[in-house]
C-alpha cells in the first residue's frame, strides 16, 4: 500500500514546484482501489499538486472527507469535476447527483480490502479516521484528530496491532500513549512536532506535500 501527502502545510520535495497551504490530503493506493483521504481547502492547490505528482484524479474510486472543515472538504467541488464513478464516504447525508455514490458513514467499516473507517467519532468536532493495514501491522490516517488520538487509536484497534500514525494531530500533547508506536508522521495542524521529534527520534518521520510513504 502506497501513500503520497498531496496537501499539506509544508511541502516535502522541495524541487517539484509543489505548493503548501492549510489543509490536508493523502492519496492511498492499494492492489484494487485509489482512494483520497481529505481534499484540503482549496481545490486549485489540490490539482496542481496531482499534476506534480503525477496523479491522475480519474484514476480515484473512492474519496473520504474526515470531517466538515473547510481545509479538509474545500478542494472537494473541484475534484468532483475531475473524477468518474466514486464512492464518497462522509459523516453528513449528502444528496448528490451523476456518477457520485454517496456513503454515510456512522459505524466503522471497511472501505476497500485492507482499509477500514473508524466510523463517527465523537469529539469537538466529529471525525472518522481510516485504518491501513500494513505489512508490519495497522496504521491510522488521521484529518485533524478532534476527537482525540487515544479515543482515535483505541477505536483502530479492532483492527488489530497499530504500529503508526500519519496526519494532522492539532494541540495533541499527551506523548507517552505514542511510544509503543514504530513509524510516526505527523502533518498540517500538528502543534508539537518538534517534541515528537525529540522525544522519538528513531520512529519519527517528516511529513509534508510529495512525501511518499510505503507500508
Amino acid at each position: 500500500m502506497k501513500l503520497t501527502i498531496v496537501y499539506d502545510n509544508e511541502v516535502y520535495k522541495k524541487d517539484m514546484g509543489l505548493k503548501s497551504d492549510w489543509g490536508f490530503s493523502c492519496l492511498i493506493e492499494t492492489t484494487h482501489d485509489t482512494i483520497l483521504f481529505d481534499t484540503g481547502a482549496k481545490g486549485r492547490v489540490l490539482i496542481h499538486n496531482m499534476n506534480a505528482l503525477s496523479i491522475d484524479p480519474s484514476s480515484i474510486n473512492k474519496i473520504a472527507i474526515s470531517h466538515e472543515h473547510w481545509d479538509h472538504k474545500g478542494g472537494l467541488k473541484a475534484l468532483l469535476r475531475l473524477v468518474g464513478n466514486v464512492e464518497l464516504y462522509r459523516l453528513k447525508k449528502q444528496r448528490l447527483t451523476g456518477k457520485i455514490r454517496p456513503v454515510f458513514v456512522s459505524d466503522s467499516r471497511e472501505v476497500a480490502e485492507g482499509v477500514y473507517t473508524t466510523g463517527r467519532l465523537e469529539g469537538v468536532v466529529n471525525e472518522q479516521s481510516l485504518v491501513l493495514k500494513g505489512k508490519a501491522g495497522w496504521y491510522v490516517l488521521v484529518g485533524c484528530s478532534h476527537p482525540g488520538v487515544e479515543q482515535i487509536l483505541n477505536a483502530a484497534k479492532q483492527y488489530g496491532k497499530i504500529v503508526g500514525i500519519i496526519g494532522g494531530l492539532h494541540g495533541f500533547n499527551d506523548f507517552p500513549i505514542l511510544k509503543d508506536l514504530n513509524f510516526i508522521c505527523p502533518c498540517h495542524c500538528t502543534k508539537y512536532k518538534k517534541e515528537m521529534k525529540s522525544l522519538y527520534p528513531e520512529t519519527y518521520v517528516d511529513g509534508g506535500v510529495g512525501k511518499v510513504i510505503e507500508i
